[in-house]
């Protein structure tokens, strides 16, 4: 099993159209999709929309999609051909204790793709993207704290260097592949091709490694 997870700094700017448009190019891969939406300071667990209605009664819940149709984030990984789409609601810092659960439902996948910052305190994946607006100030904490393990950006197209993030340095980012997106394009071929070829040399390394596996955080 391979281990794509998508990440951005903030909210609508394309995580969801990356992870679909991988899904879509890819599915010889056979994805199983994850959505993970953590609520609290002003986002509800019932649709992931902003709101200010968190109340005890908001728990731990991780639901199957089942609508191609619906529009929603799950519904569109859904759409673009995962072979299932799965999303977790947590209360923010609270992940932790919904990975026995995902990871009973990774243990019966073939490969995964998660949408996802805070997975990354738990998981090891083969490819960690990470979608970036320069021109949106806000930076989740969750971004912030694993930029430097991206493989691989995505961005609008135009200069990297007047990006609008108070003490977000740039260097975190030097190291990985620069994907350029083109809305409503927001997954080039190009990007399709570097994460085939990180599955690629994944497939290589497992054939001759009969007890590897990937390693799940504990």
């Amino acid at each position: 099993m391979a281990i794509v997870v998508v990440g951005g700094h903030t909210r609508n700017i394309g995580k969801t159209s990356v992870v679909a448009g991988l899904i879509a190019a890819l599915p010889e891969m056979h994805w199983t999709a994850f959505k993970i939406t953590q609520f609290g300071h002003g986002v509800c667990s019932a649709n992931g929309e902003p709101c200010d209605c968190e109340t005890a009664e908001h728990t731990i819940a991780i639901s199957e999609e089942r609508d191609r149709s619906s529009g929603t984030d799950s519904s569109r990984h859904l759409a673009a051909g995962a072979v299932r789409s799965l999303w977790v609601r947590t209360r923010q810092g609270q992940l932790a204790e919904a990975m026995p659960r995902i990871r009973r439902e990774m243990a019966a996948a073939e490969n995964v793709i998660l949408e996802s910052n805070s997975v990354l305190r738990f998981l090891r994946p083969e490819v960690y993207i990470s979608v970036l607006d320069p021109e949106t100030a806000d930076f989740k904490e969750s971004a912030r704290r694993y930029l430097d393990r991206a493989d691989a950006i995505v961005t609008p197209a135009g200069e990297m260097g007047q990006a609008a993030w108070e003490g977000i340095s740039l260097k975190l980012v030097a190291h990985a592949r620069r994907f350029v997106m083109h809305p409503p394009q927001y997954c080039g071929e190009d990007l399709v091709e570097f994460v085939r070829g990180k599955m690629s040399v994944v497939g290589i390394n497992r054939a001759f490694s009969p007890h590897s596996h990937t390693d799940i955080v504990t």
